[in-house]
C-alpha cells in the first residue's frame, strides 16, 4: 500500500510540474461536467476563450432530465418526464496572478446569463412546453481547477445561474 501511495504521489508530482493556468489570451479550453441535483444527473459541455491575461468569456450547454410519478384520483399514478436544456454565456476573472496562486491551480469567479428551455410530457400523450416553464437566469460563478499537466484539469464549479445544477464536477482540456 505504501508503494502504491508513493507511486501515485510521484505520478502527480511529475504530471503537475509543468502545469499552466489560467487560460492565456487567445487560448481555448473545453469543459465537460456532471452536476449535483436531486432530479436526474445534469451534464454540461462548455467552451472558454481567453480575451485577456486574467479574463475569459465562454458558453455552455447543459441537459438534465428526470421522471416523477404523481398520484392522481383514486390512487392511480401518472409518470411525468421533465427535460431541461440550458444555454449559458459567462465571463470569468482568474485570480492566479493577483493572489500569487501556483500555476497548477486556477481560481476564478464571474457572471453567467442563461436561458433554460423546459418541457414536461408523459407516455399518455400529455405534454407541455411553454413560457411558464422556460426562463432567463443570471447568477454568480465561483470555481477552481487543478491542472494535472499543461492541458488537462479537474474542475469544480458553483453557479447561481443554472437551472440544471448549482454545483458541477468535471474536466477541462486546453487547446
Amino acid at each position: 500500500m505504501k508503494k502504491l501511495l508513493f507511486l501515485a504521489g510521484l505520478f502527480f508530482a511529475v504530471a503537475t510540474a509543468s502545469a499552466q493556468a489560467p487560460l492565456e489570451k487567445g487560448g481555448f479550453q473545453l469543459n465537460a461536467g456532471v452536476g449535483l441535483s436531486g432530479w436526474g444527473v445534469p451534464i454540461s459541455l462548455g467552451l472558454d476563450y481567453g480575451i485577456g491575461n486574467d479574463l475569459t468569456v465562454g458558453g455552455e450547454l447543459s441537459y438534465r432530465s428526470h421522471t416523477d410519478k404523481i398520484d392522481i384520483f383514486g390512487g392511480a399514478k401518472i409518470e411525468w418526464n421533465y427535460t431541461y436544456i440550458g444555454i449559458l454565456a459567462n465571463t470569468n476573472y482568474h485570480f492566479n496572478r493577483v493572489l500569487n496562486i501556483p500555476s497548477q491551480y486556477d481560481l476564478y469567479g464571474g457572471l453567467a446569463l442563461g436561458y433554460f428551455i423546459a418541457s414536461v410530457s408523459n407516455k399518455d400523450g400529455l405534454s407541455y412546453t411553454g413560457s411558464n416553464l422556460s426562463s432567463f437566469s443570471a447568477g454568480l460563478i465561483v470555481g477552481g481547477r487543478y491542472f494535472f499537466n499543461d492541458v488537462l484539469a479537474a474542475n469544480l464549479e458553483l453557479s447561481g445561474a443554472s437551472a440544471t445544477s448549482s454545483a458541477k464536477l468535471g474536466i477541462t482540456y486546453k487547446f
